[in-house]
């Protein structure tokens, strides 16, 4: 009985020391790259909370400056009634001086002295009013100095967050510079390898009639 005269295929030669070794450098190169772009991944990311850090500060800076003109307005709004009261006291003043003159050696009536009353009340009302302003005027300076301190904070912050994209950026050059040379590696591994499998192909049985 007539079979095919076609030999049978031959078995695949072993990859050689060689290329063996080159397989595991090039495997070794990606778990490179996959390292470095894992390191630029965290930098990023501390570069990120670096800006929100002084993000939230900045706004925080903002509120303490309107708290701090709104204390100062009020400060000068609190000293802003002295004028009215310095008036008064003038005119109670005159109309004492007036009330004494016309008594001439005559002892001082109610009158008088519910004047220099008055007189006295509007002094403390003065003073009232000045330390006032000057409590208002020391909340703020207090506000001041925090915004002046969070500034610090944040000139670190972001700086920090320089330093942590500086850092990213250079570990992807490095990664893109390593994928690039791994990539021309695989491409010249594969020529080499491609010849030899090409030999190992069985040839093609001759067609029987």
């Amino acid at each position: 009985m007539a079979t095919g005269g076609g030999t049978p295929p031959e078995p695949l030669e072993p990859p050689s020391p060689l290329a063996a070794r080159q397989s595991r450098w090039i495997g070794q190169q990606y778990a490179d790259i996959t390292k470095l772009r894992e390191i630029a991944a965290k930098h990023d990311r501390a570069g990120a909370r670096a800006q929100q850090r002084a993000s939230r500060l900045n706004t925080k800076i903002e509120k303490l400056r309107h708290q701090a003109t709104v204390l100062r307005e009020k400060g000068q709004k609190v000293l802003g009634e002295i004028p009215d009261i310095e008036q008064q006291m003038r005119q109670h003043e005159r109309d004492i001086e007036g009330a004494t003159s016309r008594r001439g050696g005559a002892p001082i009536g109610s009158d008088v002295t519910n004047l220099h009353y008055r007189v006295r009340k509007l002094q403390q009302k003065i003073v009232d009013r000045q330390q006032k302003a000057r409590a208002y005027e020391l909340r703020a300076a207090t506000k001041t100095q925090k915004t002046a301190e969070l500034k610090v904070k944040v000139g670190r912050y972001v700086e920090t967050a320089r330093l942590e994209e500086q850092e990213a950026a250079s570990y992807r050059q490095r990664a893109d510079r390593l994928q690039m040379v791994t990539e021309q590696d695989v491409s010249a591994h594969l020529e080499t390898t491609a010849p030899s499998a090409k030999s190992a192909e069985p040839d093609e049985p001759p067609r029987t009639l």
